[in-house]
């Protein structure tokens, strides 16, 4: 196990009356206990690696205080990255298990970059990441469909909704690395004006995923849906994913919680101000929590968790409150971390990067762009604004 912490903890975040400043330090290290030799922080032990997740581990890791580990999981992402900007969506023990690339993986070094640009003020290690940000969100845009949704891959003809947002998110993420590199890049202002515009009204374009808890809250999470309509959407399904006492559904058809989506929930709700709903999911969750401060990743629920059973000394089959599948992830325990973070400014301390989901640091929406998305083409506009 690493140390607990590199940093002091009177300089980790915290939730008073939830999780200490020690608690976060080892869940990051927990964390960091699982990650590759090489760098990379698979799902859990064994299991694959995606950039995505990767990059969430390494945010949480910074903040929780394990510094070298973060530094390490960012120093490896260049080394997967291919010659068009993309990475695999699958790695598995440090070679590519699934050769597509994924827009939504791709385009998150950006978010994980300027966190750690928040977080340590290293211009240095910026620089060092900028040019694999910039091929990367060049790469994402070049998949751009005219509604304005990212297509998923390039060999698949639909746009995910919760990948679009993640990457709205990302893109507001690299304009604000481009500015501070003196690099501008119009293009992805359009592209993410764009974007914007489709996760804001046109929703029925993007495949249909709505079983799936995150195709709900991820266009607020990602900044692209806010205010009034923001507040519409969460409350348009509430009662449909969250379980009080327990946290929320991965999918509406099951009764299983998850600790990641439930924590990206309550991320989504301190970016609306909703702080008592966000603390209480956050708080909730916490019945996922190992011994070590590592996270299990569910909670099958009730009487209908047939398909997890047990076998009682009698032989009879009985359904059973259960942690499924039976592993700890380190995407849940990141989510944990920078939830903890976020919820922090409110409830406890807070890290300079604590507003990265709420995008408070980040480059400002891309609105005006999008009144004008359908009405010129984009190497118009580009031209008009270069």
């Amino acid at each position: 196990m690493p140390e607990v912490s590199e940093v002091p903890l009177a300089r980790l975040p915290y939730v008073d009356g939830v999780l200490s400043a020690v608690d976060i330090a080892e869940t990051a290290a927990s964390i960091a206990a699982m990650q590759e030799p090489w760098g990379a922080i698979p799902w859990t032990p064994g299991e694959h690696v995606d950039i995505w997740n990767h990059v969430e581990g390494a945010m949480a890791m910074l903040v929780g205080g394990q510094v070298a580990a973060a530094e390490r999981a960012y120093a490896w992402i260049p080394t997967m990255q291919r010659a068009d900007g993309s990475f695999p969506m699958k790695i598995v023990d440090g070679q590519p298990d699934d050769e597509r690339g994924e827009v939504n993986m791709s385009a998150y070094f950006a978010v994980g970059l300027w966190h750690h640009w928040l977080v340590r003020r290293d211009i240095r290690f910026v620089e060092r990441y900028w040019p694999t940000v910039r091929a990367a969100l060049d790469w994402v845009v070049s998949l751009q469909e005219p509604f304005g949704g990212i297509r998923w891959t390039p060999v698949d003809d639909f746009c995910l909704l919760t990948g679009s947002s993640s990457i709205y998110h990302s893109l507001r993420a690299g304009v604000a690395l481009a500015d501070l590199m003196d690099d501008p890049q119009p293009e992805w202002e359009l592209a993410g004006g764009r974007l914007g515009h489709a996760v804001r009204v046109h929703r029925d374009l993007f495949a249909d995923k709505s079983t799936f808890s995150m195709d709900w809250y991820y266009p607020v999470l990602g900044g692209a849906v806010r205010g009034r309509d923001a507040f519409e959407l969460i409350e348009s399904r509430w009662d449909d994913f969250v379980v009080p006492g327990l946290g929320i559904r991965c999918v509406d058809t099951n009764p299983w919680v998850t600790g990641a989506e439930t924590c990206e929930l309550a991320m989504a709700l301190d970016g609306l101000g909703d702080h008592r709903r966000a603390l209480t999911l956050f708080t909730e969750m916490q019945h996922l929590r190992g011994e070590r401060g590592e996270y299990w990743t569910g909670w099958v629920y009730g009487d209908n968790a047939a398909e997890v059973a047990v076998t009682n000394e009698a032989g009879e089959v009985e359904p059973r409150n259960v942690h499924w599948p039976d592993e700890r992830t380190t995407y849940t325990a990141a989510a944990v971390i920078l939830a903890a973070d976020a919820l922090g400014e409110t409830f406890g301390h807070s890290s300079p990067g604590s507003g990265i989901m709420r995008g408070t640091s980040l480059a400002p929406h891309f609105e005006e762009i999008a009144l004008e998305c359908e009405c010129t083409s984009t190497s118009e506009r580009v031209a008009r604004r270069t």
